[in-house]
Order: structure tokens, then C-alpha cells, then sequence
């Protein structure tokens, strides 16, 4: 669980939009990643705001590692 409350944390971000984005994510779909997915979404928040946020909206293509997860991101 503290890994849970760490990712949590990291999804705090300085952009509004992308805190919009990603505390939906949190609430909706974390809790339902296996190990593996929630490996990659942790490494994922190590992208810059305006990098992931892209990502987030479709502005821009994941690399095939992070494709899975970001479509889940992505998925209302």
C-alpha cells in the first residue's frame, strides 16, 4: 500500500490540467495495474509536466514500452 500512497504522491504535479488528468487515472484504474503496469506508470511520472501531459492528451506518441499504459491513461 505505501507503494500505492508514493505513486499517489507523484501525481501531484505543477501543471492543473495534468493533476486533472492523472487524479482521475488514480482514482479510476490505479488500484487495477499489475506489478508490471504500475512499474512503467511510475517510471512514466518521471517525465516532464509538459511531456506527460502531451502524452496524456494524445499530443504526442509513447514509445512502445509506455504504449499500454498510456492508453490506459488515455481511456475515459
Amino acid at each position: 500500500m505505501a507503494k500505492l500512497d508514493r505513486i499517489r504522491w507523484r501525481c501531484r504535479r505543477g501543471l492543473l490540467e495534468l493533476d486533472l488528468v492523472l487524479q482521475d487515472f488514480v482514482e479510476r484504474r490505479l488500484e487495477q495495474l499489475d506489478t508490471d503496469q504500475l512499474m512503467l506508470f511510475n517510471e512514466l511520472l518521471d517525465e516532464p509536466d509538459n511531456d506527460l501531459l502531451d502524452l496524456a492528451l494524445g499530443r504526442a506518441e509513447p514509445t512502445p514500452r509506455y504504449r499500454a499504459v498510456v492508453e490506459m491513461l488515455r481511456a475515459p
